[in-house]
């Protein structure tokens, strides 16, 4: 008999964005006259920059030469573009981080979902409420999240974000080993200071636990005192992972890169506490479990350093961010308390009812789809996540179906 993962029967019946999708299947199923505009999924719209779509065309035409054809490449990712990263991303920011301690893959959500392989079942989770739900989801499915119990699960160590605390958590009351962070957040599109992120570097360094660092959106910072990487923070290499994208920054959802970086200086502990390395485990993940990003793709990323391609990016980034301030203004103008925005292309709406209640109204009567706060978590419920991920001319005319039906 074959055994299912019974871990598997602990998850919520539906994805979070599954079940969006299906509720505006169905009303555009009732309603095929009405044009649906989506502000909820955060997937780009805008076109590849120019400066990697050439390096594109260009890598394609190596395949189709025997002279230059490229089979299997590095598992943790070409030469090239690890050097670029850890040059532009990192060294130019003072952030002490080599080439061969960054890993290529095909999503950050893949990698801060694989991660956790390499931690015993064992290891106590931190996880933010609310909160993107690939880290709670996954770690359920490897047997760390305990009984379902009013919305919770009882082997979490939910950190939660409120309007209270700037939606941006407290250290925790009880010690947790793993603990996942992200910033600017998915979905409150709040921000963490150097002197916030410290405390949490601190407190890692002193109870031997590590953060599992997200930044996935740290292109969309325009605050120049905010921190693009944990790395800027002093100690960070003994108690950080960070997980990054081009999907966001440079339009790669779907063409897929993105990469996780790995310090030679991070440590983890096995039973009768003896400090291990992480780089050595992940390396050895990797070389085992995937065959890399493939190499019109990694060259294609590479091109986001080139003059043309910083430039180009700067402009499809901004070309979001004035979504995001467009609609931020919009809906505090409506008379709703706003998050996000300014740091982040995500506004986190308190709407004063419940979540999937507000959802379903401006789908139905709008034709706008949000994302309903209660699917990242308890403390999400009362509030709608919008996405500025869209045209600007569909970001206008959204918002003005949204003011006809809440003014």
């Amino acid at each position: 008999m074959i055994r299912i993962n019974e871990n598997y029967l602990k998850l919520k019946p539906s994805y979070l964005f599954s079940e969006i999708a299906k509720r505006v299947a169905a009303f555009q199923a009732a309603n095929p006259d009405k044009p649906i505009i989506r502000l909820g999924i955060g997937d780009v719209t805008r076109a590849l920059p120019e400066a990697c779509i050439t390096a594109f065309h260009r890598a394609v035409d190596e395949m189709a030469s025997d002279a230059t054809f490229k089979g299997y490449g590095p598992e943790q990712g070409y030469a090239f573009l690890r050097e670029k990263i850890a040059e532009h991303d990192y060294r130019s920011r003072g952030a002490d981080i080599d080439a061969d301690e960054i890993f290529v893959s095909d999503g950050a959500k893949s990698d801060t979902a694989n991660i956790q392989e390499i931690f015993s079942v064992e290891t106590r989770v931190a996880i933010p409420d609310p909160v993107y739900p690939v880290y709670l989801d996954t770690n359920i499915m490897a047997g760390r999240a305990g009984i379902l119990a009013n919305g919770r699960y009882s082997s979490i160590v939910y950190l939660d974000c409120t309007q209270e605390n700037g939606f941006v958590p407290d250290l925790p009351g009880e010690r947790p080993d793993l603990i996942y962070l992200c910033f600017p957040n998915n979905p409150t599109g709040a921000v963490i200071t150097k002197g916030q992120l410290k405390r949490w570097v601190d407190y890692a360094r002193e109870n031997r636990a590590l953060i599992l660092y997200d930044a996935a959106y740290e292109a969309f910072i325009r605050d120049k005192a905010l921190p693009r990487s944990i790395y800027e923070i002093e100690g960070s290499r003994e108690v950080a992972i960070e997980f990054r994208s081009f999907s966001k920054t440079a339009g790669f959802t779907g063409t897929r890169c993105a990469f996780t970086v790995v310090p030679k200086d991070c440590r983890a502990y096995d039973v009768a506490g003896n400090a291990h390395g992480l780089h050595a485990f992940w390396n050895r993940r990797q070389s085992t479990k995937m065959n890399g990003v493939s190499y019109p793709v990694q060259r294609a990323a590479e091109a986001v350093y080139s003059d043309a391609g910083r430039t180009q990016v700067k402009e499809f980034v901004g070309a979001y961010m004035a979504n995001a301030s467009l609609i931020r203004t919009t809906m505090q103008d409506l008379g709703f308390a706003c998050t996000g925005g300014e740091n982040s292309p995500y506004i986190w709406v308190k709407t004063g009812m419940d979540s999937w209640e507000f959802f379903d109204m401006l789908l139905e009567k709008a034709s706008v789809v949000c994302t309903p706060g209660a699917g990242f978590g308890r403390c999400g419920e009362g509030y709608i996540r919008i996405s500025a991920f869209n045209s600007a001319d569909n970001v206008n005319r959204a918002l003005e179906r949204i003011r006809r039906v809440l003014q």
